[in-house]
């Protein structure tokens, strides 16, 4: 393994545990907060699972690490939507319960 992936294992761990909880709390409660939250949440799996699949060569053809390739875009998609959407979601259902 390559010290990329080593880097981007251990963040596989709490991006999951923040997938658990989100979907934990969707499902208890159906409101557009936590489904926010459910979605950024994913993004932010597909972020780590984008770096393990770069750094473990997987997929080629994604020319993962070039600049202006699918990789690239996935991976930017995925962290503006994940860090975006996840502490929005986070903020209004918090915001929602205080009421």
């Amino acid at each position: 393994m390559s010290p990329a992936s080593l880097k981007a294992l251990p963040a596989l761990f709490p991006a999951c545990l923040l997938l658990l909880g989100s979907g934990i709390t969707f499902f208890r409660q159906k409101v557009w907060a936590t489904g926010m939250q459910l979605v950024g949440a994913s993004a932010v799996v597909m972020v780590v699972l984008t770096h393990i699949c770069e750094a473990l060569h997987l997929f080629p053809a994604m020319h993962w690490g070039l600049a202006d390739s699918a990789g690239h875009y996935v991976d930017l998609v995925g962290a503006v939507l994940g860090f975006g959407l996840f502490p929005t979601g986070y903020l209004f259902h918090a915001l929602r319960e205080r009421q």
